[in-house]
């Protein structure tokens, strides 16, 4: 199956456990050297009472259920997490596009500095670096990068 045989619609709260174990995958396989800020429970309970309910969040399913998620909220783009045996087959791309389409005026998002691959995709994609930091600002205490996309003006 590759990324054009899933669905991809506006987030239920029915959704927020199972984004939120997309989540807990992703950033596992992703980012193993990243210490969590928060444990499991604490993931599904964020995503349950805040981020399904008061941020743009979109899922991405098959059959089996939730297999991605992206998060927006206003001009930043929040949350971009696949399960990892979505990784490289087309549906990041999907994302950033609906992304795009969804904040035709510019976005903005974080990752990490050790989150390499993330950096190459999101450069792939048009997103310039401005800003780097020593992470103190995030729960992770993680550096972090931030990155800006402007859409072409004629």
């Amino acid at each position: 199956m590759n990324s054009d045989d899933l669905t991809i619609r506006r987030a239920r709260d029915s959704d927020a456990r199972a984004a939120a174990d997309v989540w807990l995958r992703s950033f596992g396989a992703a980012l193993p050297s990243v210490r969590r800020a928060h444990t499991d429970d604490e993931v599904r309970d964020w995503f349950s009472y805040v981020v399904v309910p008061r941020y743009e969040t979109w899922v991405a399913a098959d059959e089996a259920g939730v297999v991605g998620l992206l998060v927006l909220d206003d001009g930043e783009l929040e949350q971009l997490y696949l399960d990892p045996s979505w990784r490289g087959r087309g549906l990041g791309d999907r994302f950033v596009t609906l992304a795009k389409e969804r904040r035709p005026e510019g976005l903005e998002l974080w990752t990490f500095q050790v989150n390499g691959a993330a950096q190459r995709f999101y450069e792939r994609h048009g997103f310039v670096e401005t800003e780097r930091t020593d992470g103190l600002r995030n729960e992770e205490k993680e550096p972090d990068v931030r990155y800006v996309w402007q859409p072409e003006r004629p």
